[in-house]
């Protein structure tokens, strides 16, 4: 199922909020207008009530009490929907307006004398007529004579009517306004996700072409760290690029270089017919351009895998020193060619692949001695460090390395000097990569210093478990 909008969801949330908000208001006032007539009609009907017990507080003769029913008709002129009624002992009805009707309920039950009215009007049907109405004791001037009961309603038909067409007009209103929040919502909603247009827009125009453009910062506040983000991520792929076709160019390069020479030696040695001596001295020739592109291969999947993460090295106790001396004796002809002495100083262990520490550790060595001037010393210094890690550093005397040039000495293929091509005695560039994913492999880290004539790698592993 296709996720639903943002858009539709600010619109959906906001007109959920506001048709629960009007649905309660709207509940709230018809309550309020009927509770509003309701009270109407109660001080009408109580002011009556206390006009008729006015009227029989002031009988005093049975002879009054003859003529109480014509007082109390006068004083029900122009009351139209008023209804009295004046029932004495034993249910006797004493008064009673025409057409007047009322509940038994009512009439045969008797508050008490001092109680002015019931505590709230009963309502009922008759006829098709509403009527609202509410019943008192009184007491008669007539002495000896038991309280009566007043009862007195009012015709609340025109209430209802009017109540009817007033809730038709109100729902009526709130649903018109239910649909017009949800209109001004949805409006709302486009108009405040128009920065994410505008950014989507912008983002659409980015290609590996462009990968220097940026997003700008004049954004919404809840829209800056997305647009921080994705300009962190550009700059990344910028520079992920970048490194991908320098790649691509150096590896052509490199590629070139014993390809063509293969092809140059293949071609002479076809141009005129030699003896076997000559074609074997080539094909020996041939052979050499070979395993340099074989091990060009090797360390190329070496890498690929590492950056796949499937180099997974073994665990075993690594004796540093031990590691370092064996390989100072592999290089010990090289170093004396180069005029360059090999110190090692202090002790470690450190759990690992022998075989790959060891390679690691050689391309360092190797790189040492070949930018080491004549006379010089390649040191290699492992200690234990406060933090409980293992530190290995190697140190060689030689001309700076320029600090812009210092961040991507691990790149492959990368050279301080683009100009000087691979001599016989160099890699083909790939030996500090292959070095730092071996590090990274076994959980360490590797950084590169070079100030006041001295080059230092240092590395740090954390110290074998004991």
């Amino acid at each position: 199922m296709r996720p639903k909008s943002i858009t539709f969801r600010l619109t959906l949330f906001f007109s959920t909020a506001s048709t629960a908000v009007l649905i309660v208001t709207g509940y709230l006032i018809g309550a309020l207008v009927e509770a509003h007539f309701e009270q109407l009609d109660l001080d009408e009907l109580s002011g009556k009530l206390e006009l008729v017990r006015y009227n029989l507080a002031e009988v005093r003769t049975p002879a009054a009490m003859e003529v109480l029913p014509e007082k109390l008709s006068d004083a029900m002129v122009g009351h139209h929907g008023l209804s009295v009624a004046v029932v004495g002992t034993g249910s006797k009805p004493l008064f009673e307006t025409p057409g007047a009707v009322f509940p038994a309920a009512l009439l045969k039950s008797r508050p008490p004398e001092e109680s002015s009215a019931r505590e709230r009007p009963v309502v009922w049907q008759q006829d098709g007529q509403g009527y609202r109405g509410i019943a008192a004791a009184a007491s008669t001037g007539i002495a000896g004579q038991a309280p009566v009961i007043v009862a007195v309603a009012v015709n609340t038909e025109h209430h209802r009517l009017f109540m009817q067409a007033f809730h038709q007009r109100l729902w009526l209103a709130i649903a018109a306004s239910i649909a017009l929040t949800a209109l001004l919502g949805w409006i709302a909603a486009r108009r405040g996700l128009a920065p994410v247009r505008d950014l989507t827009r912008l983002t659409q125009r980015i290609s590996a072409s462009s990968l220097d453009e940026r997003l700008p910062q004049s954004v919404p506040p809840e829209l800056i760290d997305l647009a921080t983000a994705f300009n962190d991520m550009l700059a990344r792929l910028e520079g992920s690029f970048r490194r991908l076709s320098d790649f691509s160019s150096d590896l052509a390069h490199e590629l070139r270089t014993p390809v063509s020479n293969l092809m140059t030696q293949t071609q002479v040695a076809l141009s005129q017919t030699r003896s076997a001596d000559q074609y074997r001295e080539v094909l020996y020739s041939n052979l050499e351009e070979y395993e340099r592109l074989a091990r060009m291969i090797a360390d190329m999947l070496f890498l690929a895998k590492a950056d796949n993460g499937l180099i997974v090295p073994s665990s075993e106790p690594v004796d540093l020193p031990a590691e370092v001396r064996d390989l100072f004796a592999f290089y010990e002809a090289l170093a004396e060619e180069h005029g360059v002495s090999l110190v090692v100083a202090g002790a470690g262990s450190i759990p690992g692949d022998r075989l790959m520490i060891r390679r690691a550790l050689s391309n360092l060595l190797s790189n040492a001695i070949r930018h080491t001037p004549r006379g010089g010393s390649v040191t290699v210094l492992i200690e234990q460090r406060a933090s409980g890690e293992i530190g290995l550093c190697v140190e060689n005397p030689g001309e700076d390395i320029a600090p812009e040039h210092l961040p991507r000495l691990f790149d492959r293929f990368y050279r301080v000097d683009p100009s000087r091509h691979k001599a016989s005695s160099e890699g083909a560039g790939l030996g500090l990569a292959i070095t730092k994913s071996i590090v990274e492999a076994h959980k360490g880290t590797i950084r590169i210093e070079s100030t006041n004539g001295l080059t230092r790698f240092d590395i740090t592993f954390t110290e074998a478990d004991t």
